[in-house]
């Protein structure tokens, strides 16, 4: 798509419910083997915080596509001395072709963004995690044929991944359900956000009744209870989050052909059972694995 190329992805609210659907046909076909573009592009992959699917997934969707991947740890790089980010934006905009960040503020991936004249992906941000929910969906969409009419809930912490669920949910008509404990709602803005793209088109559900929240629900969803950076909290959580745990017994009252997801890394015990996890209904392992062919479909389409 020729209105993609060129542009950021900061926010899954950048695009719209037709680019979304085109981004994900464009994965399946590259999945299928029915596609493969190639592009002789240089991507830098600048992260603050820990990854093991966003940073291999995006090399790897790199170098298949026949470019070249820059990993700039900032520990090696003069980010960690305190140069400010919009030097270092301005520096890498003429070596690099296009630049994945995955930093803590979102005011920070905006910044670099507005100094560099190259693309720039969110590759997770304490606000949105995009490219994880294009998987998302491209899992359920597999799973489903159709995307729209679907009802997905989110089980746990109202977090970077619940609100790109929001969004991402309400551009390609999939009913969206967050259910969290009272104090660890989603931000009022996403929600706003996300009921404005839905209209009256999907429903927008924020509650704190998990079991509410899972009947008949075709997608069941759930995140580690502290996100990085929330380490010292995870204990004091754990009593929390206890009734927002994807267990067999929430299981039973979503749709009988229900998936189960997972953005990993999990905790098993905590907030999904080993059993669900590795049940017949989980789409977890295929749910990673479609980070690439997304990641690959994006940077494809971003590059031309």
């Amino acid at each position: 798509m020729e209105r993609l190329k060129g542009r950021d992805l900061l926010s899954l609210a950048d695009l719209s419910a037709e680019e979304v659907i085109y981004l994900l046909h464009l994965a399946n076909d590259m999945k299928l083997g029915n596609a493969s573009p190639r592009i002789s592009k240089v991507l830098g992959l600048l992260f603050q915080k820990a990854s093991t699917r966003t940073r291999v997934s995006f090399s790897v969707a790199m170098y298949q596509l026949g470019g070249q991947v820059i990993d700039l740890n900032p520990e090696s790089t003069q980010v960690s001395r305190g140069e400010p980010l919009e030097d270092t934006a301005r520096v890498l905009d003429r070596y690099l072709d296009v630049l994945a960040i995955r930093t803590f503020k979102q005011t920070d991936l905006e910044t670099i963004a507005d100094h560099a004249r190259i693309p720039v992906i969110n590759a997770l941000t304490d606000l949105e995690h995009p490219c994880q929910v294009l998987a998302d969906l491209l899992t359920a969409q597999s799973s489903f044929g159709e995307l729209a009419g679907l009802t997905l809930t989110y089980l746990g912490d109202g977090n970077n991944i619940a609100h790109s669920l929001l969004i991402g949910c309400a551009l390609v008509g999939v009913n969206v359900r967050v259910s969290t404990p009272p104090d660890y709602a989603p931000l009022p803005a996403i929600v706003k956000q996300a009921q404005a793209i839905a209209k009256e088109q999907t429903e927008v559900t924020i509650t704190t009744d998990p079991k509410a929240a899972a009947e008949g629900a075709q997608v069941l969803y759930t995140d580690v209870w502290a996100s990085m950076g929330q380490e010292s909290e995870a204990g004091d959580r754990i009593p929390i989050f206890q009734p927002y745990q994807v267990n067999e017994d929430l299981l039973a009252v979503a749709d009988a052909r229900a998936i189960v997801l997972h953005c990993l890394p999990a905790h098993r015990g905590e907030e999904i059972t080993d059993g669900v996890i590795e049940g017949a209904q989980s789409r977890v392992w295929e749910q990673a694995e479609n980070r690439l062919h997304v990641q690959k479909a994006l940077l494809a389409s971003i590059l031309g």
